[in-house]
């Protein structure tokens, strides 16, 4: 390696809004996150679908003139 090159690396806290912290290697000191592993709905097993202001609803209604018509 050659010297006076590389970025500091130092033992640092990852921080998340959920209270969790993880203890890890990284060239920038006490990192902060607003999500984790530990919160995330894909991980957690946790998700919510959701329509929100019937989404869903108004594609359909939307689309629905380029759906065949039913006999």
């Amino acid at each position: 390696m050659k010297d006076k090159i590389h970025p500091k690396y130092f033992s640092t806290t990852i921080s998340c809004a959920c209270g969790s912290t993880i203890d890890v290697g990284s060239t920038k000191e006490n990192v902060k996150v607003e999500i984790c592993s530990k919160c995330h709905p894909f991980f957690t097993g946790k998700q919510k679908l959701i329509d929100s202001a019937g989404r869903i609803e108004r594609f359909r209604r939307k689309y629905a003139k380029f759906q065949p018509e039913a006999k």
